[in-house]
């Protein structure tokens, strides 16, 4: 009888192994996808979306595949290609203050300084208004509700910003490696909504 228990037990603890290591796979898969759906330069936003849509049925246990998510992505890409747009218009504005920066004008150190952080920002709210969107959501609305978790969150906002680094980081050693690591930040902007949707 003990020798059944601990069996069962045994079963459990490699059933939540197995589990979580195909959670993480997923993540993996859904990075490529959404690396993939990036390649449009205005389409990360939806990208982000879609590929958080997937990982969110997926911790669920509901179907969806491939197809599901190229669904979600139309779907998101409507009024996502402006907030993409806008995205990189932002980039680009942080660019000019830090050239600015380095050009030695006054004030430039600050300017640059307040603007790299403003787009860290911008980013933040922006996955996480694609961890929660679902068909028919305007984005407009998604990133205004976003924007207050990000300053109302900053514990789930600092775990999105570490996302990034990771991101950025494998990118800059290895560049293939941030293809995958993509669906892990979207998994962590998914888990630190259902943190503060708990809390």
């Amino acid at each position: 009888m003990a020798h059944a228990g601990v069996k069962a037990r045994s079963r459990r603890r490699e059933s939540v192994f197995g589990e979580r290591f195909a959670v993480f796979a997923e993540c993996l898969l859904t990075g490529v996808w959404i690396a993939v759906a990036c390649l449009g330069v205005v389409t990360y936003p939806a990208a982000f979306a879609a590929g958080a849509r997937h990982l969110r049925r997926r911790t669920t246990h509901e179907d969806g595949g491939l197809r599901e998510f190229v669904a979600d992505f139309r779907a998101a890409v409507r009024g996502g290609w402006l907030v993409g747009l806008a995205g990189w218009a932002a980039a680009v504005a942080v660019w000019v203050d830090v050239l600015a920066a380095r050009a030695g004008i006054p004030g430039g150190p600050f300017v640059g300084a307040v603007g790299v952080l403003a787009l860290i920002g911008l980013a933040v709210a922006l996955l996480r208004a694609a961890a929660v969107w679902t068909p028919g959501r305007a984005w407009r609305a998604l990133l205004a509700d976003a924007g207050r978790r990000t300053v109302l969150d900053p514990a789930g906002s600092f775990l999105v910003v570490c996302g990034l680094a990771v991101v950025t980081l494998s990118a800059w050693f290895v560049a293939p490696l941030a293809v995958p690591v993509l669906g892990a930040v979207a998994a962590a902007a998914v888990a630190v909504e259902e943190r503060y949707r708990h809390r």
